[in-house]
This record gives C-alpha cells, sequence and structure tokens, in this order.
C-alpha cells in the first residue's frame, strides 16, 4: 500500500482516525522510547482505513476497522489462518484490538503486482502469473480437503449474491456514473439476461474463491507472493479467481500469456472440463465479474466522490466488449448495454 494521495475524505476524518491510532500504538508500545512514526496509506474500496507504523527501525501495517469487532469473528484473521494454514503467503499479524478495532500486521511494503509489472521483463511476468495460477490450485486443492467450518463455506456466489451484483452495475455505473435512463424494455431486456446468465453460473460446482484476486491485491515480499484482501473469500465457481486474476482492471494480461496461463489452470484445477466448456465458463464468469467491477468504480466515483478508479474503466469497458460480442446468447445483454455506453458498440 501506498501512502495517501487522494484527499477526498475530510480532515477531521482522517484527523479522528489518526488520534484513535495513535492512543491504541501509545498503549502497544508501553513504555518504549522508540521514535514513532505514523503515515496514512491508500487502502481499497472498503471503509477500512490503513497506516504505515514506524517503531524505530521495525514497520508495520495497521488495518483501522470502522467500528469494534470480535477477533473471533472477523473474517479477516480466520482467512488469515486458514490461508496460512493451505500453505499461501499471508502477512503476519502483530496484534488486535477488538474494542478499537485495529489489526497490526507485518509490513509487506509497497511492491503490488500492479507495480512490479510496470518495468518487468516478459519472463519475470510469466514467472509472477504462474506463481500466481499455481496459488489458485492450491487454494482449490486445500480447501476440499477436510472439514469445512469456517464461515467462508457458508457462503457462496449464488444466484441472489450474482444478480445483486449486476443490479448495483445498473444503479452505480449504468444510471449514477454515465447517467443513462432506462426504458421499461431496457430494464425488462437487461433484468432477464441476468437472471439467465447468473441461474448458469450458479449451477456450476463451487470451490474456495479469494473473491478479489488481482494485481492489486498480490504483493511481492521476500520473491514471494502474498495474498491480500481476503476477508470477503466465500464458495463460487473454479474459474472466478483465475477471471479476476486474467482479467484485472488494472493491468493489461497479453492474450496469448492469458490463454496459456487458462490451459494449464484447467489441467491442474478442472482436467475433467473440456477446453470448449471451460472456456465457455472461464468468459462468462469473466463478464459477470468485469460488469460487477464497473458498478464498484461506479458507487466509487459517484457515491464516495472518490476519482481514483476512473483511470481503469476504460479496460474493464474493453474487457466487457470482447466478451460480450462472442457469444450470441448474450447479444440481447450487449445490444442494450451498446445503446447507453458508446464503448461497447
Amino acid at each position: 500500500m501506498r501512502e495517501v494521495t487522494d484527499t477526498t475524505d475530510s480532515a477531521g476524518q482522517n484527523g479522528a482516525a489518526e488520534g484513535l491510532v495513535r492512543e491504541y500504538l501509545a498503549d502497544w508500545k508501553g513504555r518504549s522510547d522508540e521514535p514513532l512514526d505514523v503515515t496514512p496509506l491508500s487502502g481499497d474500496a472498503s471503509t477500512r482505513r490503513y497506516f504505515r507504523v514506524g517503531v524505530g527501525a521495525r514497520s508495520y501495517v495497521l488495518a483501522l476497522y470502522p467500528e469494534p469487532f470480535v477477533a473471533e469473528k472477523l473474517s479477516f484473521l480466520g482467512m488469515r489462518d486458514l490461508l496460512d494454514g493451505y500453505g499461501l503467503a499471508v502477512p503476519e499479524v502483530v496484534d488486535v484490538d477488538g474494542p478499537r478495532g485495529v489489526v497490526l500486521q507485518e509490513d509487506l511494503g509497497d511492491r503490488t503486482v500492479q507495480e512490479v509489472l510496470k518495468d518487468a521483463s516478459a519472463s519475470r511476468r510469466e514467472a509472477l502469473y504462474l506463481e500466481a495460477v499455481d496459488g489458485i490450485v492450491v487454494l482449490q486443492s486445500k480447501s476440499g480437503e477436510g472439514q469445512r467450518r469456517a464461515d467462508c463455506f457458508w457462503v457462496a456466489f449464488d444466484i441472489e449474491k450474482l444478480s445483486w451484483e449486476l443490479h448495483y452495475f445498473l444503479k452505480h455505473y449504468l444510471e449514477g456514473h454515465r447517467q443513462r435512463e432506462l426504458t421499461v424494455e431496457d430494464r425488462a431486456t437487461l433484468s432477464e439476461a441476468f437472471h439467465m446468465l447468473c441461474q448458469e453460473i450458479a449451477s456450476w460446482p463451487r470451490t474456495l474463491c479469494h473473491r478479489d484476486y488481482h494485481s492489486r491485491n498480490l504483493m511481492l515480499n521476500d520473491d514471494r507472493l502474498f495474498w491480500i484482501d481476503f476477508q470477503d473469500a466465500r464458495m463460487g465457481p473454479a474459474t472466478y479467481d483465475l477471471a479476476s486474476l486474467l482479467r484485472d482492471a488494472y493491468v493489461d494480461v497479453p492474450e496469448e500469456l492469458a490463454g496459456a496461463l487458462a490451459e494449464r489452470f484447467r489441467q491442474q484445477a478442472v482436467p475433467e472440463e473440456s477446453r470448449e466448456l471451460f472456456r465457455r465458463r472461464f468468459e462468462l464468469m469473466s463478464i459477470q465479474r468485469t460488469l460487477k467491477v464497473l458498478g464498484t468504480f461506479g458507487y466509487m466515483a459517484t457515491v464516495r466522490a472518490n476519482p481514483v478508479y476512473l483511470p481503469y474503466m476504460p479496460r474493464t469497458l474493453a474487457y466487457a466488449r470482447r466478451i460480450l460480442s462472442r457469444y450470441p446468447e448474450l447479444e440481447s445483454l450487449w445490444r442494450t448495454l451498446a445503446r447507453h455506453v458508446e464503448e461497447l458498440a
């Protein structure tokens, strides 16, 4: 994570948050007289706030939740331990203060995969993506073994959740950000198309998904890819995290590389699926997630007045257009959206 550059939050809110953080740190440090430095960091689309905390020569990242929590019920902590048990690289937790809403964890630095890829060679890019794809395979394989007691196994991308995300796209991207007025016919067509898409996706076998597996949530530290932002993990299609990774709003993945990675994943994770069936499931999952991402970006731009995601909309729209144009059964969805969003035409 980086130092804050977005100033949409008020100074008062930032000051109150930093005051709470310093109050916590005063107790945590105890009688130590080491110098203390607190720097706000840019976070994600959630309501959590992040700070880099320097204590002498050591550095930590502090997550401040909007409300107090019970540590045993916090999904981040439960998922961290689960993923760690699977052998996946996740940040160590240093301290937890539920009443103050604080999780103090190791500092992984600022080298997200998004940043590393900016000057990476083709061979370096391929190596990073191979490790990332193989990580999804590990998650799906390990989570299929043993008992499933964690909360993540009891929530899923069912038809209700998938449909909700697509209607969120209508509300916050199409009507909110793009200010388009939909006719009764438009709404009927889109609702029917959304239902058919979500019904098919929800019928596929489910496995455990990170849910937001992309270049900003993978960090390079000590030559390993660390997973972050995994607290919303849930059950879903095998292609969900792969679609998040290879149809990433933040970076371009060359099509030849994406194809090779997808085939590698198919052979390891779902070898029983034909190439044709797998490709279809990958692309239908990609279009659902792509539209959902546009909804999130639209919400951040309009409701939260945060423009940070605006530069990533064109790439996301390009993904959507390519996929929508490939499948005849998506034509009514494509044509209706294209009348309102010229980038999709």
